[in-house]
Formats: C-alpha cells, sequence, structure tokens
C-alpha cells in the first residue's frame, strides 16, 4: 500500500510539474514515478500511523511557503553580494559546522535539502548528526542551524 501513496504521489508532482498531458511524457512519468517509489516507499511511510502521515504532511505543506519566502530572501542576499562595490570584502565563504537536534532521516534529509535549495548554502556532509555547511558570507553562518531547523523540528515532531 505505501508503493502506491509514494507512487501516486510522484505521479502527481509529475504531472504539475511537467505539464505536459500526452502519451509520450505521461509514460515517462509513469515509469519515474514507479521507479522513485520502489526505490522509496519505505522511506516516505515508515512506521507511521495513517492520522500521523496525514498531520505531518499538513505541517510540510505549511512549510513550504516559508521555505520559499527564505529562498526569495537569500536569493536577494546573493545579488546584493554579488553587485556591491565592496563584494571582495563581503564575501567571506567558510564551512562551518554545527550538530542537529533533528532525528529522523526524513527530517535531516529535510533540513539538508532545505539549506542546500537556499542560495548562498550548501550542505557538503551530513555525519550522524553534524552537518557541514559551506556558507557565502558570515551573515549566512551565523543564520544557522536557525529557524529552519526550528521549523522543521515542528513539522516532524521531534521531542
Amino acid at each position: 500500500m505505501h508503493f502506491i501513496y509514494t507512487f501516486l504521489l510522484m505521479f502527481g508532482f509529475w504531472i504539475i510539474l511537467s505539464g505536459k498531458f500526452d502519451l509520450f511524457h505521461l509514460t515517462l512519468g509513469v515509469i519515474s514515478s514507479g521507479l522513485v517509489a520502489l526505490l522509496s516507499h519505505d522511506l516516505l511511510f515508515k512506521d507511521r500511523t495513517q492520522k500521523n502521515r496525514l498531520v505531518e504532511v499538513s505541517r510540510f505543506v505549511q512549510y513550504i511557503p516559508w521555505i520559499m519566502g527564505e529562498i526569495v530572501k537569500a536569493t536577494l542576499h546573493v545579488v546584493y553580494l554579488a553587485l556591491h562595490p565592496r563584494m571582495k570584502d563581503l564575501i567571506d565563504p567558510k564551512i562551518i559546522r554545527f550538530r542537529t537536534k533533528l532525528k529522523s532521516k526524513v527530517g535531516r534529509v529535510a533540513f539538508a535539502n532545505s539549506i542546500t535549495l537556499t542560495p548562498g548554502t550548501i550542505t557538503i556532509r551530513i555525519v550522524d548528526d553534524e552537518y557541514h555547511v559551506h556558507a557565502l558570507s558570515r551573515k549566512v553562518a551565523d543564520g544557522l542551524p536557525g529557524e529552519m531547523e526550528e521549523r522543521l523540528h515542528r513539522v516532524f515532531r521531534e521531542d
């Protein structure tokens, strides 16, 4: 049953993102979604009740607008750095390390992906609960792990 849920979720995203409804693209969508569902169905729905899954999904859907706003703000910050006359002084790349309080694999992956999706940062490595992140400037580095981790902690209800 988890395979079917995962397949339907992936295929729905495929249809929304591709916007193509011809036989060729729908066939590619079915094949791709089936392969992803086969490889990851246990990751999305492991050890959760139906009610808990729906609550978690609804909280994650509420997280999406926030992360999109953060992506826009980070993009504007990177543009500011790139266009500033003192760019060489403002860009101060560093690799920072920090430990996360997120316990679940899904929470940790969502956190790493959120960091990498945000311009000016990229998750380089995760070892157990320690993240290694490249940050473009001091302002960006000082903001990690910060509010992003807190919001994901609430999404996945990790206490």
